[in-house]
């Protein structure tokens, strides 16, 4: 049974992780017979929107790892408990948590860090071989931490963003909802899934290929 870490990012499409997508991943994994660990950086939200008006809500505050704990069903751990050497791979769901909380991206652009927390397991899951797997604009986060390996990624067709994404080193190659790419040297798989999904089958067709090509290499 492959053990596969899922790391959240809060709770909602506008601050936190994509809800379909991470059901989705979880979905898939389930179907797949893994064994899932969810975990979440145990940090403020960069901030919280109200997702009926989608605009901030001033003066609001929430914790990621908290609000993640509602799409887990409270079955998650802080990313600083995670074991790296007990799992054998590791998938991000998308959703702008991931480009504000697990990075910056939203706000600094092209200069962009990532959480430091969320750096170093992944670091530490790549130098040890285990496969990763991005959804969305997570891939974000492999292009700033793999992109002196040139990694090869995809967050759909947006040029804007493919471009400020590549200034770090790595390529971003042109993929439609349905459809993966793979960077089998580096073992990392992203796939564009509501960087470009209409309606919620589309985004599963992305994610059901992550998902397995994830756990192919793992």
């Amino acid at each position: 049974m492959k053990k596969v870490a899922v790391i959240l990012s809060g709770c909602g499409v506008f601050d936190g992780a994509e809800i379909y997508e991470s059901v989705l991943t979880l979905l898939a994994l389930d179907r797949a017979n893994a064994q899932v660990t969810c975990a979440a950086p145990d940090v403020p939200q960069q901030h919280v929107v109200n997702h009926l008006t989608q605009q901030p809500a001033p003066g609001e505050t929430r914790n990621v790892l908290v609000e993640a704990a509602r799409i887990a069903r409270g079955n998650i751990i802080p990313l600083a408990q995670l074991r790296v050497e007990a799992i054998d791979a590791i998938i991000v769901p998308g959703g702008f948590g991931a480009a504000k909380n697990l990075c910056n991206f939203a706000t600094a652009g092209a200069d962009f860090e990532v959480n430091a927390e969320v750096a170093r397991v992944m670091q530490a899951a790549h130098h040890a071989g285990k496969p990763l797997g991005f959804v969305c604009i997570a891939p974000a986060i492999a292009a700033r931490l793999f992109g002196g390996e040139q990694v090869e990624f995809t967050i759909g067709t947006d040029a804007g963003t493919a471009q400020a994404l590549e200034a770090g080193g790595g390529q971003h190659l042109n993929c439609n909802v349905r459809n993966i790419v793979i960077d089998q040297r580096l073992k990392i798989v992203t796939t564009p899934a509501y960087m470009l999904a209409g309606r919620i089958t589309e985004a599963e067709a992305g994610i059901n290929k992550l998902v397995q090509a994830v756990l192919d290499m793992a």
